[in-house]
């Protein structure tokens, strides 16, 4: 404790570009003494850990305007920034082979050992958050586009390759876009999409373009998010297997719901009846894309769930909510957190408000150490939409609790 105390003492004081006896005399002035029963030397003793200043951190936490408890509290060592796409990939096309190739030979082996590296990453995914992840997902496609620009290999090798990196900018955008580096997920999605039209995957691009699409209806640009997304879908759906095409269809319905008004809700009901009708002709003898692992019933019930509280139809959203998260698993933290979140917004427009705050108060602590943006964001959308309840007791204490 005491060594955090003269940590930040210090830290304080230099941040005012005081000298220690310049503290010492503004210590005295602020506990109204006489002479200088404190002076640089005991400033010292204190930065130094060598005294603890019990009866003094009062008036030195006036002195600098801080809590006492911002004195008493360790400093969390200042993270380094996020990286970006730009630092790990070459400044001119990142996928141009380099005319002297100069790396080793390249062959299938390597291709599927980053296949298990790319769905591990996926894994982890589920029950990580974009700002954990980040950091080893950009490495991670630096290297596969260095093996495939630097590398010699087959044809056949090279596009294997190609849709490795597709893969790859797909769940890497996911991890950037959960880390609200939205721009910078849009740089690897289309980085992705290059390499999936260069590896003739439409199944992969469809992918692709339908996570950019969600993104987009995500952050503000809903009309941009309704046409990628129903190109993704328009593009791929010719080739694309039963669960790339719900999935296609969850992200159209998803566009339209954002994009408001009542047409666009009903072409969202269309989308999530034409998903649905796609899923079941899924079976066992079907072939899936590995990265489709979770695209199933329960994942559909999921989207409806939300749809309908985004179009404020409660009594549809609660009962599905409640089915889908009984059923989940509580490791997927993340995804725990937004599934309460959407539920707290559905019993506020069921005129539940007491459930509510306390579906709320799930939704914050669950969320507490999650690095994601987007369970971030939804806190606030689940304490703004409480607020029209703010004479509630429990949603008052809610809110004083989380005031900004």
């Amino acid at each position: 404790m005491s060594s955090a105390i003269g940590a930040n003492i210090r830290r304080l004081r230099e941040e005012r570009g005081w000298s220690q006896a310049r503290l010492a005399r503004e210590v005295c002035r602020a506990a109204r003494v006489q002479g200088e029963p404190v002076g640089r030397q005991e400033i010292s003793r204190w930065e130094t850990a060598k005294r603890t200043p019990r009866e003094w951190l009062p008036f030195i936490a006036a002195t600098f305007g801080v809590p006492v408890e911002a004195l008493k509290t360790p400093e969390k060592p200042a993270e380094p920034p996020l990286p970006t796409l730009a630092d790990f990939l070459p400044d001119d096309d990142p996928l141009s082979p380099l005319s002297a190739r100069t790396g080793r030979r390249i062959g299938i082996g390597q291709v599927y050992d980053l296949q298990k590296r790319v769905h591990g990453l996926r894994l982890a995914d589920d029950v990580l958050a974009g700002g954990d992840l980040i950091r080893p997902a950009l490495r991670e496609l630096r290297s596969a586009v260095k093996l495939y620009r630097e590398g010699t290999h087959t044809a056949e090798v090279g596009r294997q390759l190609l849709r490795q990196i597709g893969e790859l900018a797909q769940i890497a955008g996911w991890i950037a876009s959960d880390a609200g580096q939205h721009d910078e997920a849009e740089r690897i999605y289309r980085l992705g999409l290059s390499a999936a039209r260069q590896a003739g995957d439409h199944t992969l691009a469809g992918n692709l373009a339908g996570s950019l699409a969600y993104q987009m209806s995500n952050t503000g640009r809903e009309a941009e998010g309704v046409r990628l997304a129903q190109a993704a879908f328009n593009d791929a759906r010719a080739e694309a297997p039963p669960k790339a095409r719900a999935l296609y269809l969850d992200r159209v319905a998803w566009a339209h719901t954002k994009a408001g008004g009542t047409e666009n809700g009903q072409k969202a009901m269309h989308a999530l009846g034409e998903a649905s009708e796609a899923l079941s002709e899924d079976s066992e003898g079907t072939e899936s894309p590995a990265y489709l692992y979770w695209v199933d019933a329960g994942e559909l019930r999921v989207m409806e769930s939300r749809v309908y509280t985004e179009l404020r139809r409660p009594l549809r959203a609660v009962p599905l909510l409640r089915e889908v998260l009984s059923e989940y698993d509580a490791t997927h933290t993340r995804e725990m957190a937004l599934y309460l979140s959407w539920l707290a917004v559905a019993l506020a427009d069921a005129n539940e408000p007491e459930e509510a705050a306390a579906v709320a108060e799930r939704v914050i602590s669950t969320s507490a150490d999650v690095a994601s943006e987007r369970t971030a964001e939804r806190v606030r959308v689940v304490l703004t939409r409480l607020k029209d309840f703010a004479d509630v007791p429990e949603v008052a204490s809610l809110l004083a609790d989380n005031a900004a």
